[in-house]
């Protein structure tokens, strides 16, 4: 899908005194792997504008070949997908889903569901986060999903089971991917009678829940939605390919550009996403806003402009928990004590985000209380140079880049990233992006 790309062992960059521009945000990887998954199951081929290039995508891509789904590249974000209405020609395969969680949990549940034979199963830290609540639910109504490592974690066996659903039950409070996944299956279920799918638990991250839901209308599946609390596919509708369907730009990664526009100067204007967005992670720009920065918006883009010391803020995150981790960097350049709440799913992210970040942020001098679903932080009078290391974990090496930037607040200083390969999972060009709106030069 793309050329490998070389990447050192680690990146020293350089304090930028200000920042301007404009960033065309690479696709959205919640909405890159989900649209490929519904034109797989869809019937008819699907032209599928600004996918994502990245690791993630590579994965669904593999999987989608080694399940006998067709396709085909136009250019680098453009890709034509031939549908199996429902069913997939191959019946026993091994998938490598490396350390993709929109791949692993949707294809989990629709492959339970059409049945056949096959292993799950992906990198080491992929086998460490959960995924017990999705098969629960999968094999409460016929599945048959064993563990081949620890109980609750992938590596996974599905074999064909017996499906008998018209009521299922997911929890909702560990991950939204959980619901995501038995939504998307749902209509394969719902072919003589309507399946209801109760939500037990308070659901987190709802606007992942409001893409998936966008997404099924765009491919001819509605649900019924009786809050948050259930949700119900009526029989005897089916994926049909809506022709061509855009990819929007990424949100999540737009807020390491906005926060850099809100710290160090600015403008710094993102394309791709904007009022008529479909991703909740659009809502990063409002914590900005309380923050004190200055937001402008259109259809597809928003900009971020300092206007002085930032102000501390103390919210609740539950509702965007990848964009908020940039939150927690740009604190740094607060005038006080922050506070992010309700974001207990960090830790089961593609590392413990949570005491990730309490290390890498105790590095730059700040001091950081961490809870169980919360980190409060206090910044320092100067940010101290540091080696920042990333865990694996693509928004850990993205958020703190920002740490070079000097805000109004306090100077940045050299920060060394290690292992900046990890941004391919989602951004592969992130660092060359990010110099492009340093005003004196990064490197």
């Amino acid at each position: 899908m793309t050329q490998a790309k070389h990447y050192p062992k680690h990146l020293d960059l350089a304090p930028v005194m200000r920042v301007e521009g404009t960033v065309r945000l690479p696709g959205s990887k919640s909405i890159s792997n989900r649209t490929l998954l519904l034109a797989a199951l869809s019937s008819g081929a699907s032209t599928i504008h600004g996918l994502l290039a990245s690791d993630d995508t590579m994965v669904m891509l593999g999987a989608l070949t080694s399940l006998g789904i067709k396709w085909e590249q136009q250019d680098d974000h453009t890709h034509i997908i031939h549908g199996g209405a429902g069913l997939l020609p191959v019946h026993a395969a091994d998938l490598f889903m490396g350390n993709a969680g929109t791949a692993i949990r949707p294809l989990t549940a629709a492959l339970a569901v059409i049945g056949g034979d096959y292993t799950l199963h992906g990198v080491s830290r992929m086998h460490e986060r959960p995924i017990g609540d999705l098969v629960d639910a999968l094999n409460a109504i016929g599945a048959q999903i064993e563990y081949t490592g620890e109980v609750g974690f992938p590596p996974l066996r599905i074999r064909r089971g017996h499906i008998h659903a018209e009521t299922l039950s997911v929890r909702g409070n560990v991950s939204s991917q959980f619901l995501t996944a038995v939504l998307m299956a749902a209509p394969l279920m719902a072919k003589e009678h309507a399946v209801k799918i109760d939500v037990v638990g308070d659901l987190i991250s709802k606007p992942y829940i409001e893409i998936t839901l966008n997404l099924m209308r765009r491919f001819g599946v509605t649900v019924e939605q009786n809050g948050w609390q259930s949700f119900t596919v009526q029989p005897g509708q089916h994926y049909t390919s809506p022709g061509s369907i855009h990819v929007e730009g990424d949100a999540s990664s737009a807020s390491y550009f906005l926060a850099a526009g809100a710290i160090a100067g600015g403008p710094v204007r993102v394309l791709g996403v904007g009022r008529d967005s479909i991703q909740g992670d659009v809502r990063f720009a409002e914590a900005l806003e309380q923050m004190g920065a200055t937001i402008t918006r259109g259809d597809d883009w928003i900009e971020a402009s300092s206007n002085g010391v930032l102000r501390a803020i103390d919210a609740d995150f539950n509702h965007i928990p990848d964009a908020a981790m940039t939150i927690a960097v740009a604190a740094l350049y607060a005038d006080g004590t922050s506070t992010l709440r309700n974001i207990a799913s960090w830790r089961v992210k593609e590392t413990d985000r949570l005491a990730a970040m309490a290390i890498e942020l105790r590095k730059l001098g700040a001091t950081v209380e961490e809870g169980a679903d919360y980190i409060r932080i206090t910044p320092p009078e100067q940010l101290n140079p540091a080696t920042i290391d990333t865990y694996d974990d693509h928004r850990m090496a993205m958020c703190f880049s920002l740490a070079s930037l000097d805000g109004a607040a306090r100077r940045g200083n050299a920060i060394r990233i290690n292992d900046p390969k990890c941004v391919a999972k989602t951004f592969p060009d992130y660092f060359e992006t990010f110099a492009g709106i340093a005003v004196n030069e990064l490197f």
